[in-house]
């Protein structure tokens, strides 16, 4: 099993050889769209850790962009007792679901 702790977009994330992760929006990449992320923490492969000080610098990771989604509501409620006061909202995030291709060791 190949992994690697990446950041992307201010977030880690655990990304697999061949699995696929729902992320926060990518900007407007078009659909099936290959981009690398240079922000790798850490890189297992064959029983073997790499942990960069703070990146790694020769590891990257190819990835492909699969669609843009957004996911599900998220309710936000506020209510302060005896003062009448309730205000409900919400929203749907938007995700960006990506596919790892590859890690390219340099």
């Amino acid at each position: 099993m190949i992994y690697a702790i990446v950041n992307i977009l201010g977030k880690q994330f655990k990304l697999i050889q061949d699995k696929y992760v729902y992320i926060p929006k990518y900007s407007n990449k078009n659909i099936e769209e290959k981009i690398f992320f240079k922000q790798v923490f850490l890189f297992y492969k064959n029983g073997e850790i790499q942990i960069g000080k703070p990146f790694l610098k020769n590891i990257h990771v190819e990835v492909k962009i699969l669609k843009h989604l957004k996911g599900k509501k998220i309710i936000i409620f506020k209510k302060k007792r005896r003062k009448g006061y309730k205000v409900k909202n919400g929203f749907r995030p938007s995700f960006t679901k990506i596919q790892v291709i590859s890690f390219l060791e340099k």
